[in-house]
C-alpha cells in the first residue's frame, strides 16, 4: 500500500461508476489475485485481501479480515497503518450498507489524520466519507467531503490522473445534488443552495 495515497493502485480495478461512485472491477484477476494471497497474514495481505473480497462482493469475508488487519495494525503500535486499515474497515461498512457505522468510523479517522497532519491519510478518509454520504443520498455532504478530498490531494501533489478523478466525482455528486434540489421544488431546493459548499468547485482545474 502506497503511503503516499494509502489507496490501493490494484490493476484489477478498471475505472469507475460515474452513478455510484463504485469501483468497476476485473473480477478474474481479482479473483486470481486474492488465490495467490493464499493464507498469507501479514499485514499488507491482509489489507489487500480486505480490498478484494470487498470489491468481489464478499463482505462477510471482508469485514472479518478487516478486523483481523486493524487488531494486527494496533498490535504493532503503528498510528499510520492503523488508521488506513481503519479507514478500508469503513469500506467494508459502507458496502455491507450499515452506513452510520461507516460514518462514525470514517469520521473518528478523518479527525485523527487532520489532528495529526497525515493529509493522504486524511484524503483517503473524506473520499471514502463522503461516498457514503452519497449512498445516503446526502448530497450536500457528499458534496462536500468530496470536494475537500480535491483540495487535499493537490496539496499532496497528486498526480494529474487522481485529481481529474476527485474532481469527476465532485462533479457527479454535484448533478446529483441539482437533481434532488429540483425534484424538492423551488421553496426547498432554496434552502441551503447559498452554502457555498460548490462554488468554485472547478477552481482546482
Amino acid at each position: 500500500m502506497n503511503r503516499t495515497t494509502w489507496e490501493p493502485t490494484l490493476s484489477i480495478i478498471l475505472g469507475y461508476d460515474p452513478s455510484t461512485l463504485r469501483e468497476r472491477v476485473d473480477l478474474r484477476a481479482a479473483d486470481e489475485r486474492l488465490e495467490e494471497l493464499g493464507s498469507l497474514r501479514s499485514l499488507s495481505a491482509l489489507n489487500e485481501k480486505t480490498v478484494l473480497l470487498r470489491l468481489l462482493g464478499r463482505l462477510d469475508e471482508a469485514y472479518t479480515v478487516a478486523n483481523e488487519a486493524v487488531r494486527q495494525a494496533r498490535f504493532t503500535g503503528d498510528r499510520e497503518q492503523l488508521l488506513g486499515a481503519r479507514i478500508r474497515r469503513g469500506q467494508v461498512l459502507q458496502y455491507q450498507g450499515k452506513f452510520d457505522e461507516a460514518i462514525v468510523e470514517l469520521t473518528g479517522c478523518v479527525d485523527e489524520a487532520r489532528g495529526r497532519e497525515w493529509t493522504a491519510l486524511e484524503a483517503f478518509a473524506v473520499q471514502n466519507r463522503g461516498k457514503v454520504h452519497f449512498d445516503m443520498k446526502e448530497y450536500e455532504s457528499a458534496l462536500s467531503d468530496m470536494t475537500a478530498a480535491v483540495f487535499l490531494r493537490e496539496k499532496l501533489g497528486a498526480s494529474p490522473a487522481e485529481i481529474e478523478g476527485a474532481l469527476t466525482a465532485v462533479a457527479v455528486v454535484q448533478r446529483f445534488l441539482e437533481a434532488q434540489r429540483a425534484a424538492a421544488g423551488p421553496g426547498e431546493g432554496d434552502a441551503g443552495g447559498g452554502d457555498g459548499v460548490g462554488d468554485g468547485v472547478g477552481s482546482p482545474a
